[in-house]
């Protein structure tokens, strides 16, 4: 993942992340939507493929370091980077959708976890604290604050309520490059890391599991799936840094 300084973002830069952050939102509210028994992880790729190019915008990780589609879907106790393909999603399963938007240059980067019909009380309250999470985390992406206070209180929220925090894979800085400078992990100790300051935008994501954080890549190279074939719930904005309150760039 990137390393070294953040890359500070112009107001004009960032006016256009959110933009992009638009087409991510609403792309990623169209295809929950959408999402329901029978359909399959492919069918809801070419939805968000072909709404983000009627946007003027290029998905973002179509081709990127060869990934092959549009946006990633994982199911059940895949973390993330799960392909669409023929995969029939069944009622009761988890589904994460991870989606990004390159827009006049810029790219902008979110993700959901949704049921497939209705779920389990047990997999819904992961998503909820998985936002629940975020919520926490970002409150805390303001100039002078930490990078790790950031990290701390997602882990702290995800801990609390009996969850793994995956280790190995971390939010992001995000601007004219997918990922940018710096790492943003899920997990830290209050006080350390890099000091925040205006300018900077961060895709903060949350990756919390049912059993074990540790996971494992398929045969695809891309699909992580938990060690212990836990649940998994990832959810996730892109956030800038301003002189004041955080502003979330991935709302509708």
């Amino acid at each position: 993942m990137a390393q070294g300084q953040p890359n500070l973002k112009t107001r004009r830069e960032i006016d256009i992340m959110r933009e992009a952050g638009r087409i991510v939102a609403e792309t990623l509210a169209l295809v929950s939507k959408e999402v329901r028994p029978g359909l399959t992880t492919a069918d809801l790729d070419k939805i968000a493929h072909d709404y983000i190019r009627s946007r003027g915008a290029v998905p973002s990780f179509k081709g990127y370091n060869g990934f092959p589609a549009s946006i990633c879907t994982s199911v059940n106790e895949e973390i993330v980077h799960g392909i669409p393909g023929p995969r029939v999603l069944h009622e009761g399963d988890l589904l994460s959708i991870d989606c990004g938007a390159f827009y006049r240059g810029y790219h902008g980067d979110a993700a959901t976890t949704v049921g497939v019909g209705p779920i389990a009380p047990a997999a819904q309250k992961m998503i909820d604290v998985g936002w629940e999470s975020l919520w926490a985390g970002i409150k805390l992406a303001r100039a002078g604050n930490r990078l790790e206070d950031i990290s701390a209180t997602i882990q702290e929220v995800l801990e609390r309520n009996g969850y793994g925090v995956v280790r190995d894979l971390v939010g992001h800085g995000i601007g004219r490059r997918l990922h940018e400078p710096p790492n943003v992990p899920n997990f830290g100790r209050h006080g350390q890391g890099l000091r925040l300051m205006p300018g900077m935008v961060l895709a903060i994501e949350p990756m919390l599991t049912q059993g074990s954080y540790e996971g494992r890549t398929l045969d695809d190279d891309w699909t992580i799936v938990t060690v212990d074939q836990g649940l998994a719930v990832h959810v996730e904005h892109t956030v800038a840094i301003t002189d004041g309150d955080p502003e979330i760039l991935t709302l509708p």
